[in-house]
């Protein structure tokens, strides 16, 4: 949340009515006037918040008002200010990106004391549990499980950078180590790898971490900036250099790195695509689909055949409404090998469809959506979609006028069996 929808909330927020009590208005005037005065400036913001809480440091709103300070400082990229701020929030509440923000701002500190890459550790290991018991109540949804897994991998990869990090500040090397490799583990990365490289540095063995770099460098990575390429290098080259005695021989460690690099994001990608076929998809009509009845549909194989897509739900009252007019086109074409209809759901609870499908008695015949609709940015239901035999999308109608829908839909049938 930006510092700017921060302050909507707060000025939305006074405009609500107050008890008659004179600290409490006189307090509102003033977080008004001093809002006003920012001209939605992101400095001038965090200047109002910290203004006001200095005038009234027990405000019933103190907590909201420190918290809209913290977020506003980490849209500034203010470290000290983000410490400052989000310290106060995280001595009461867990916050995701705030604890994340906070860690990095300490570690990133020039004066970093024992106490403050102590207490980084701490919030970064904060994170990582939070984030661990998240990925656990989420996959009990399959829905976007690769989606949802790749974020969390992600995310356990930078709590343990900086884990890694603080623990190489606290004189822990081995144990630096240990978070680095287990980083590397959740996401094979630059900044894993170049983390490794750093912390096998310090534990005393420079060819390893000469590898570690290697492997930093040659990652297929395209978020890797040219900058940290270039530290990669130079740190790799001076590792190399430190365990060798010279850089004679160094060239033969980036085809190994690169190898390795290789294989490791192809084996994470391979586990990606298990839990979600269409990850790679370049197009919608090579989904892969799965069925309410545990069966595969792969949309390729609809390849020279009129594809009529329905998205729906069961919560949807307008599409138990446009139900029998669907089935009624489907009967028009019902003598057509080259038509196929297909219905799409898109409930976020799988679970609530088979039992819908009963109690309504419709066609049992009914696919999961399996990411389909953010492929074609199906933002509302009922949504028609209809392909043509080259797999190009031809029409698309956005809810349904109940007295033309089954004529406008076998008109844009009509049309995309047209050569």
């Amino acid at each position: 949340m930006t510092a700017l929808v921060l302050a909507s909330f707060l000025w939305v927020a006074q405009q609500q009515p107050t008890p008659m009590n004179t600290e409490i208005t006189a307090e509102e005037d003033h977080l008004r006037s001093v809002l006003s005065e920012t001209n939605g400036s992101p400095v001038e913001m965090l200047r109002a918040f910290e203004i006001h809480l200095n005038k009234f440091p027990n405000s019933p709103r103190k907590a909201e008002i420190e918290k809209a300070a913290a977020k506003s400082a980490i849209d500034l990229k203010d470290d000290a200010r983000t410490i400052y701020w989000g310290d106060r929030v995280l001595e009461r509440e867990v916050d995701l990106q705030i604890l994340d923000r906070v860690a990095n701002a300490l570690l990133s500190s020039k004066n970093i004391t024992q106490e403050m890459a102590q207490k980084a550790l701490r919030y970064t290991k904060q994170f990582e549990e939070l984030v661990l018991q998240i990925d656990k109540e989420a996959m009990a949804n399959p829905k976007d499980a690769a989606r949802r897994r790749d974020e969390v991998d992600r995310g356990l990869c930078r709590s343990l950078v900086l884990q890694s990090r603080a623990l190489g500040i606290l004189g822990k090397h081995p144990d630096a180590v240990v978070a680095a490799r287990k980083a590397m583990d959740y996401s094979p990365s630059e900044i894993a790898a170049n983390q490794l490289g750093l912390a096998l540095s310090k534990a005393g063995q420079p060819a390893e971490a000469a590898k570690a770099f290697a492997e930093a460098l040659m990652v297929p990575d395209v978020r890797a900036t040219d900058a940290e390429r270039e530290l990669d290098r130079k740190l790799m080259g001076e590792n190399w250099v430190k365990s060798k005695g010279s850089e004679a021989g160094m060239a033969e460690l980036l085809l190994p790195a690169y190898d390795r690099m290789a294989a490791l994001v192809a084996e994470k990608r391979k586990v990606l695509r298990q839990l979600d076929p269409n990850r790679d998809a370049a197009n919608p009509m090579e989904y892969t689909l799965s069925g309410v009845n545990g069966d595969k549909l792969d949309l390729k194989t609809l390849r020279g055949k009129v594809v009529v897509l329905d998205f729906w739900a069961t919560w949807c009252g307008p599409c138990r409404g446009q139900y029998p007019l669907y089935e009624q086109v489907k009967d028009r074409f019902k003598d057509r090998k080259d038509v196929v209809f297909l219905a799409i759901n898109t409930d976020e609870d799988q679970g609530l469809v088979k039992p819908f499908l009963a109690e309504q008695k419709w066609n049992k015949s009914v696919y999961f959506e399996d990411g389909l609709s953010r492929a074609l940015r199906v933002e509302n239901i009922p949504t028609t979609i209809v392909f043509d035999k080259n797999g190009q999308l031809a029409s698309r109608l956005n809810g349904y006028i109940p007295e033309r829908f089954v004529d406008m839909l076998s008109a844009r049938i009509e049309g995309a069996l047209k050569p």
